[in-house]
């Protein structure tokens, strides 16, 4: 209904004054959608220019309406994010209006100069880059590779990485990946695993310690001012790939980009995921033809916090995720709402500003699975059962609260009881099923 009255205002205002690229259209596409649109970024075509839109007006009309574009899950929640992509009502109403009247370019006095980017860092220029020492050859087919590689960064003092963006050069095939880091700086000297560089498994191996990832869809963003993640002098880096054969062959051999704070952060971030271990714990079993299979996780916080942020992770199934802070008051705010989860668009969605959790608040996380033939994205048909496991055809969910402590003092005690919560579900549920606490060896020793 909104939609609707934004195109009837946008109607009217057109009779009086025509809706052009160089007034209305330039800002939208250049603000909302560019960033990806360009040479050497995911999208498959770019929008820089009046001809670059034109000649792709009437998909921009259609994928902006039914909101399948600019990427951007996350519903309106509680409180704002920072880097909304969401078009409003009314910008979709205008593309809509544009294309109708025949797309027209408009006074050249008004045409607004495309945005510039840094040597096509999203982010501007990292203040180092490195590259994968060779490239990973994923093969056409088979199952799902999990392979660590390591780098050496050179770095002869402490640092505290604020963003990290990563250039994969065959995005197609790179499900996701997890960064760590090993302050020892060992892991590179690790002897490598058959013809190919790194090592398989699930762990990254070493004592490291985790800086975060990168999954389809994501965008780069930096972590709000005063907030980073420490990495030690003499440091190597870690990525764990989760490569996904396509179909054909592809080299992966990426660049990624670290992005430096000025000075050591004065609070230290805590990711809070629910359930733990993406429901390892949580019995993800799901029959198939299941049209609503819905795992929930609770957790009270032991201590004041502010959220920074939220992401969440699911495979081809998920369906929907949400997570809700119950505050002291007894008032629910909502910090996430996906409503139609699609695996190939996960991202992190930062507050605007730090969202104040007062000790006592309850989180309460909902994910929610469709097995049903209905499913358009399920990938089996007919549907089979669906378990836990590392495989894109099988399944994982969870959302993850990224916080600090609002009194650094309290850090022990949030990342202590937070640990107590995961440890608890663990221990209750493999000694509920034998076969889970197998599984759980095998993953440990890989």
């Amino acid at each position: 209904m909104r939609y609707l009255f934004a195109l009837v205002f946008v109607v009217s205002l057109s009779a009086a004054e025509p809706v052009t690229f160089n007034k209305q259209i330039a800002p939208i596409i250049y603000n909302h959608c560019s960033s990806c649109h360009r040479a050497g970024e995911a999208a498959p075509f770019t929008l820089l220019s009046y001809q670059d839109v034109r000649n792709k007006g009437r998909i921009i009309a259609a994928a902006t309406a039914s909101r399948l574009m600019p990427p951007w899950k996350a519903e309106p929640a509680s409180y704002p994010y920072r880097d909304d992509r969401r078009l409003n009502d009314s910008d979709i109403a205008l593309i809509q209006e544009w294309v109708k009247e025949g797309m027209p370019e408009g006074n050249p006095a008004a045409k607004p100069e495309p945005p510039r980017f840094t040597s096509g860092w999203q982010l501007g220029e990292p203040d180092l880059i490195v590259e994968m020492p060779a490239a990973y050859h994923v093969p056409a087919d088979g199952p799902d590779i999990y392979r660590n590689i390591a780098i050496p960064l050179g770095l002869t003092e402490d640092k505290w990485i604020t963003a990290i963006d990563m250039h994969p050069s065959a995005r197609a095939v790179v499900h996701h990946v997890l960064y760590f880091a090993d302050p020892g700086g060992k892991v590179h000297t690790r002897p490598q695993e058959g013809s190919q560089p790194g090592f398989s498994g699930m762990r990254a191996g070493g004592a490291t310690e985790p800086l975060g990832g990168w999954a389809v869809g994501a965008q780069p963003h930096f972590y709000p001012e005063g907030l980073a993640l420490p990495v030690a002098k003499g440091s190597d880096f870690v990525i764990q790939y989760h490569f996904h054969p396509t179909g054909k062959p592809e080299a992966e051999k990426s660049l990624i980009g670290f992005y430096f704070a000025k000075k050591p952060p004065a609070r230290t971030l805590v990711a809070i995921q629910l359930p733990p271990v993406y429901s390892l714990f949580s019995g993800l079993d799901i029959p198939a033809g299941e049209k609503d299979f819905v795992i929930r996780d609770s957790y009270t916080l032991p201590a004041d916090t502010d959220a920074v942020g939220v992401s969440a992770h699911a495979h081809y199934i998920g369906k929907q995720i949400k997570l809700t802070a119950t505050l002291p008051t007894g008032e629910v705010k909502t910090m996430l709402l996906i409503k139609d989860w699609d695996f190939a668009w996960q991202d992190r969605y930062f507050f605007q500003q730090f969202v104040p959790l007062p000790k006592g608040t309850r989180l309460d996380a909902e994910i929610h699975w469709d097995n049903s033939a209905e499913n358009p994205r399920n990938p089996s048909n007919p549907p089979v059962r669906v378990t836990w496991g590392e495989q894109s055809k099988d399944e994982m969910g969870s959302v993850t609260l990224i916080t600090v402590p609002h009194d650094q003092a309290d850090l022990d005690t949030l990342r202590g009881d937070y640990l107590k919560h995961r440890t608890q579900m663990a221990r209750e549920r493999m000694r509920e099923d034998p076969a889970l606490a197998l599984k759980v060896r095998t993953l440990l020793a890989q």
